[in-house]
């Protein structure tokens, strides 16, 4: 996490965007919005009428549901980890989930499991974005053969690893892959969901929820840990 006031990038990271936007909706293409809607988006390249699940429902996965409603998915199920903070929030900005899987109350069943039975044979994409190995298992076991692809957005520890059957995957034909800014080429893809946004195509303002001044940047934490918070902006001047 970087506070500082200047920041040395290389030319290729540094996009002009429309002056029409408002910095406290700029920011927002910078990491979290972007890299979610992205993943969907670049990533995947979901597919109108597909079923995707998203397993993390922070702002990031929220951005992935975004991003595939904006591609055309019919079934975005949100996979949350049984915890009741922050439900409030969550069904309120749905960002296009239509169904909620609980992996707390799967009973015996892997979580997988319950998601194969009802897409009744897997996901078109799944998408993790918490960053637990464990997930990522899941992910890749409840997409569909044959064409399912499952894309990682979170970041384990740096020793995790992955269990996966070597045979399973290749009969399966799945697909597995990583993405970093949702696979963006900054220059060219972010003043596209710039016109996006300002096309009301793109619901970037329902992401922030907060914004407060510099000063109260603790309390900031405290919403983000309480799961009271999407976005929070942080206003340097005020």
């Amino acid at each position: 996490m970087n506070f500082s006031e200047y920041t040395v990038v290389d030319v290729a990271n540094v996009t002009k965007i429309d002056p029409e936007v408002p910095p406290n909706r700029a920011c927002l293409f910078t990491c979290g919005v972007s890299a979610g809607v992205g993943a969907a988006w670049k990533t995947a390249n979901v597919e109108p009428g597909s079923t995707i699940v998203i397993f993390g429902l922070g702002s990031i996965g929220l951005a992935v549901a975004e991003g595939a409603r904006l591609c055309g998915a019919t079934r975005i199920i949100g996979e949350v980890m049984g915890s009741s903070r922050g439900d409030r929030l969550l069904q309120k900005c749905r960002f296009g989930v239509t169904e909620f899987v609980n992996s707390k109350s799967c009973g015996d069943k892997p979580v997988s499991q319950v998601i194969i039975e009802m897409t009744n044979g897997g996901a078109d994409y799944c998408f993790e974005c918490v960053g637990l190995g464990t997930l990522v298992q899941e992910a890749f076991a409840c997409c569909r053969k044959g064409w399912g692809k499952t894309v990682v957005l979170g970041a384990d520890k740096p020793e995790a690893q992955l269990n996966l059957n070597s045979l399973e995957v290749l009969q399966s034909r799945k697909t597995l892959t990583g993405a970093l800014f949702g696979g963006l080429k900054p220059k060219s893809d972010v003043p596209i969901l710039v016109k996006r946004y300002l096309d009301k195509e793109l619901q970037l303002d329902k992401f922030v929820t907060h914004e407060l001044s510099f000063e109260d940047i603790n309390k900031a934490f405290d919403l983000l840990i309480q799961g009271k918070s999407l976005r929070c902006v942080i206003w340097m001047d005020k």
